[in-house]
C-alpha cells in the first residue's frame, strides 16, 4: 500500500528499534490469553483515537491536575477500556528502546495483534507516527465520533474523507464482529415511534433485544448484547448476521438495504477471504489518517500524560 507523502515507512524502526514489534506481541499474548475481551476492545480503541484527530494517542491522555474534560470524557467513549494495556506494552518498549516509539505506533500494532490473535488477517502497518502534545476536550469526539443512529450515507462518507472505497468503507465497519454493543446504543431504534427503525429486522431478534435491554435509563450504560455470534473471533459472521436480518445497530441493518451496500455486504457474507483483502486495506488506511510525522507531536514517556 502507497505510504509516501505520510512520513511513515515499513522500516521505520530497522536501527532505532527493530524488535518493537516483537515485543508488542509478546506483551500483548498472556492478556490475550487470559482476557478475551481485551482484543475488541483495542481495536475499538485504535478506532477512536484515529477517528478523532489522527491516529495520535491522544485518547490515552488522563485529565491533568486541573478539571480538563479530555476524550474520554464524552458520552461516545462509552465503553472504552483497556487503555492501560497499552501504557504497559509502552513500558516494555521503553525498557529496550527509550524514548524511540510512539504510544501512537504502539496502539496501531495492539490493534493490529488484535485482529490477527482472533483470527482476522495479519496486517502490515507502516510506522512513525508522533503522539499529540495536547489533549482535546470531550467536544471533539462528541462532534466527530458517528452516532448509533448514523446511517448508511453518513458512515460512507466518514471513511470516504479516509480514503477508502466503497468495498474497504463497508469492510472496515466489519470490526463490529468483534465485541459487543452497549443497550444505551440501541434505545433509540428499539423503543423510536418511528417504525422504520426496525425495518428489516427479524421479529424474534427484535424481541430478543427488547428483553435483553429494557427501556429506560437504569440498565442501559451497563447492559449490553453481542454483536455477532462469535464475538471473540474476527470472521464475517458480522455480515452472515446481517443479512439474516441480525444486524444490531441501524447501520448494520441499513447497510443490507440500502443500493449502494448490499451487494457488498451480501458478498461479504458468502466470501470471507474478499472481506479480510478489504479490511486489511482499510485498517492501513484509517492507521494512517490525520498522523502526526517527522518533527510534528512528540515521542511521549508516558501513554496517559502529555509531559
Amino acid at each position: 500500500f502507497n505510504v509516501k507523502g505520510f512520513g511513515l515507512s515499513y522500516n521505520f524502526y530497522e536501527k532505532s528499534c527493530p524488535q518493537v514489534e516483537d515485543i508488542v506481541r509478546n506483551g500483548l499474548q498472556p492478556i490475550f490469553l487470559t482476557d478475551p475481551t481485551s482484543a475488541p476492545a483495542l481495536l475499538r480503541l485504535m478506532f477512536h483515537d484515529c477517528q478523532v484527530q489522527g491516529c495520535d494517542a491522544s485518547i490515552l491522555v488522563d485529565p491533568g491536575n486541573g478539571n480538563e474534560a479530555t476524550e474520554m470524557a464524552s458520552s461516545k467513549n462509552l465503553g472504552i477500556r483497556k487503555r492501560e494495556i497499552v501504557s504497559m506494552v509502552k513500558s516494555m518498549v521503553e525498557a529496550q528502546c527509550p524514548q524511540q516509539v510512539s504510544c501512537a505506533d504502539i496502539l496501531i500494532l495492539a490493534a493490529r495483534e488484535a485482529v490477527a490473535v482472533t483470527g482476522g488477517p495479519r496486517i502490515k502497518v507502516p510506522l512513525g507516527r508522533r503522539d499529540s502534545s495536547h489533549a482535546p476536550s470531550h467536544r471533539l469526539p462528541d462532534a466527530l465520533l458517528p452516532p448509533a443512529t448514523a446511517g448508511v450515507s453518513e458512515m460512507l462518507n466518514i471513511f470516504t474523507n479516509k480514503g477508502m472505497n466503497l468495498e474497504e468503507s463497508v469492510a472496515i465497519l466489519g470490526a463490529h464482529t468483534l465485541g459487543i454493543t452497549h443497550c444505551s446504543n440501541l434505545q433509540n431504534r428499539l423503543y423510536s415511534r418511528n417504525n422504520d427503525e426496525l425495518g428489516g429486522m427479524e421479529p424474534g431478534f427484535a424481541a430478543f433485544l427488547r428483553l435483553t435491554c429494557p427501556k429506560g435509563p437504569l440498565t442501559s450504560n451497563l447492559s449490553f448484547v453481542l454483536n455477532d455470534p462469535t464475538p471473540f473471533s474476527f470472521d464475517n459472521e458480522y455480515y452472515v448476521n446481517a443479512m439474516r436480518g441480525r444486524g444490531v445497530l441501524k447501520i448494520d441493518a441499513e447497510m443490507v438495504s440500502n443500493p449502494k451496500t448490499a451487494h457488498v455486504m451480501k458478498h461479504f457474507s458468502m466470501n470471507e477471504a474478499d472481506f479480510f483483502q478489504a479490511f486489511y486495506s482499510a485498517f492501513v488506511k484509517l492507521s494512517r489518517y490525520g498522523v502526526l510525522t517527522g518533527k510534528q507531536g512528540v515521542i511521549r514517556k508516558n501513554c496517559n500524560q502529555l509531559s
